[in-house]
């Protein structure tokens, strides 16, 4: 038996960029993707599980909001982009890296993330403004599981509900049965990945449930714009005079969903204050509408029962549901 084999291999005529999410520039006339815009996404767009009273996901369309969202970034790339594995620090990058890395991968989708609660005089169709953007990729229908990536919310709109409602919103649309009222994928697993110095983002996965698993050690090569954010790399590999880093890991899984995650992310998603009605993050003070919310879950509707200064506690009352009860502070 012979043990001759070839390698026809021919590598890409263009060098590329040295930027794994950007393999390329493209031409002008490629940038802006298809027209009529085509999402080429694999699974529905469920848009009223994708809404809340404050918030809405849309798929994001270059050619309508990418001139918003630059004018976001432009300037502050780097300060944005430090907790990232790559950097894009110019618009045909950026458009670049939508069509080749998202739009032509059928499992992977950008949204813009909409703040309703905020009119842009400029887009009124689009009910909100822009506060960023947010994915889902490396899903694996096989395996019916999803990572939320890219995520950037505009400094305007830190310390507001947008972080919160966006990651609520995006559980629920991947978790959620097809089945329930309000509808998603149905998938087992959505995992988020951090730098292991970005305490907020961080933060915010283990606030929305998401359980940290562990590290994945040297899991990216980064730019030299990113460095400083990594740690030195080995001499004599292909990328030795680039640094590397870790990545935390952490997830939501089905069983945890239906076992009160779901409530929990929900309960974010509706909880206001009972003064000016603005949603309140986990570090806000502030007494909650009564609320009766139907979860797309194997739970039944909950309730939040609340009167002047008081607070919320769960409990139990022997049933398939979870209420939240009034403790006098």
């Amino acid at each position: 038996m012979s043990d001759e084999y070839v390698n026809n291999y021919v590598p890409p005529d263009s060098p590329g960029t040295g930027n794994p999410f950007i393999p390329r520039i493209l031409p002008d006339s490629e940038l802006y993707g298809p027209s009529p815009y085509d999402i080429n996404f694999s699974y529905p767009i469920h848009k009223q599980t994708l809404e809340s009273d404050r918030l809405k996901l849309t798929p994001f369309i270059p050619s309508v909001h990418v001139e918003t969202y630059w004018k976001h970034v432009q300037g502050n790339a780097l300060e944005l982009f430090r907790y990232y594995p790559f950097l894009i620090s110019t618009l045909p990058e950026m458009l670049s890296a939508i069509e080749l890395s998202l739009r032509r991968h059928p499992h992977t989708i950008l949204f813009a993330v909409i703040d309703k609660t905020r009119p842009d005089p400029a887009h009124p169709d689009w009910a909100g403004s822009l506060a960023g953007i947010v994915a889902l990729d490396d899903t694996a229908p096989q395996k019916l599981s999803t990572e939320i990536g890219f995520v950037l919310v505009f400094r305007e709109f830190h310390r507001t509900h947008v972080a919160k409602n966006m990651v609520g919103l995006l559980l629920r649309y991947a978790l959620n049965l097809p089945s329930a009222p309000l509808p998603g994928l149905g998938f087992r697993r959505v995992s988020w990945g951090a730098h292991p110095e970005n305490a907020a983002s961080i933060g915010l996965a283990k606030r929305m449930g998401f359980k940290q698993e562990g590290l994945l050690r040297w899991t990216w090569v980064l730019s030299d714009a990113l460095s400083p954010a990594g740690k030195k790399g080995r001499k004599g590999d292909a990328f030795e005079d680039r640094s590397g880093r870790d990545s935390v890991v952490l997830s939501v899984c089905w069983d945890e969903w239906e076992a009160g995650t779901a409530e929990l992310v929900e309960t974010a998603i509706v909880w206001r204050s009972e003064s000016n009605g603005d949603t309140l993050s986990s570090e806000s003070s502030g007494i909650p509408k009564t609320t009766v919310s139907t979860m797309g879950s194997t739970f039944s509707s909950y309730r939040l029962l609340v009167s002047s200064n008081s607070r919320l506690v769960p409990y139990h009352n022997g049933s398939s549901r979870r209420f939240y009860k009034r403790c006098v502070s």
